[in-house]
């Protein structure tokens, strides 16, 4: 198996997180994208190279692209994923359209702020990732 050229870190004490991005593993891996949480060692180390405080780790999804290292916090990396599935696009293209790139910005952020909220009152508990996860 070839490593992913990118990763979607997600918050994996999260029950909507732990549940969402898991689901969206093999359409991701088809374009080169896996998926870790982001308390696994390895991403933390990385992440705290590249600059992202331990306090803040889990404030947003974020990609990691391996060859260039680069951090795509937030619903910028809602838009990363959206570019590279085909059938996305239509969301990635609402998202960059001005007058509505803020309130998607503003819909990531509020539910971001809102998870574990959300994972409470839909009683989505956090569901533990299955063995080689991430590759």
């Amino acid at each position: 198996m070839t490593q992913p050229l990118a990763w979607v870190l997600y918050d994996g004490a999260c029950g909507f997180c732990s549940r969402w991005v898991p689901f969206w593993k093999g359409t991701l891996a088809k374009r080169g994208i896996g998926i870790a949480t982001l308390q696994e060692p390895w991403i933390v180390e990385r992440l705290e190279a590249k600059g992202v405080a331990t306090e803040n780790l889990l404030d947003d999804l974020r990609i990691f692209v391996a060859d260039s290292g680069d951090v795509i916090p937030g619903a910028d990396a809602y838009r990363y994923a959206f570019r590279r599935i085909w059938w996305a696009t239509p969301l990635w293209l609402l998202s960059v359209t001005p007058g509505l790139r803020r309130p998607f910005d503003r819909g990531y952020r509020t539910f971001a702020e809102n998870r574990y909220r959300v994972s409470k009152a839909c009683r989505i508990a956090v569901k533990p990732p299955e063995p080689g996860a991430g590759l």
